[in-house]
């Protein structure tokens, strides 16, 4: 009898179709962490007033790492979505329009610091990130 439950379960797992791990890019929770920080970034250097609570960045990257990972992720799959230009550009542009979106003007770098110091007030994922010099 084990001998045929042992055969039915070998069968049965290769009989299963294998399941491929959708691109990083696709993951939601990895895309919207990586918005969040290039939104920071990009409000930090755009705006004198405002700087990076550089521990919380680094423990939030680390965590967005760990979650990819956890996630059944390799360092090197990690490693090449974010060396990817065509996901830097992708991503760089969603973040403009997320910006944008909340009243950021390229041309107005008070804008910047306008919206940064909302987030900061607001204690979102994204105020987080930043201080006021």
């Amino acid at each position: 009898m084990k001998r045929w439950m042992t055969a039915l379960l070998c069968l049965t797992a290769l009989a299963l179709p294998a399941q491929a791990k959708q691109p990083l890019r696709e993951v939601a929770e990895v895309e919207q962490a990586i918005l969040v920080i290039g939104q920071a970034d990009e409000i930090r250097r755009m705006c004198p007033e405002i700087e990076p609570r550089r521990v919380k960045v680094v423990f939030f990257i680390l965590s967005l790492e760990n979650r990819a990972r956890a996630l059944g992720y390799s360092k090197d799959e990690i490693d090449a979505y974010l060396d990817s230009d065509a996901d830097k550009a992708r991503l760089k542009t969603k973040a403009a329009s997320l910006l944008a979106a909340k009243g950021v003007d390229t041309s107005d770098p008070q804008s910047y610091c306008a919206v940064g110091m909302s987030e900061i007030q607001k204690s979102s994922q994204i105020g987080a990130l930043l201080r006021a010099k």
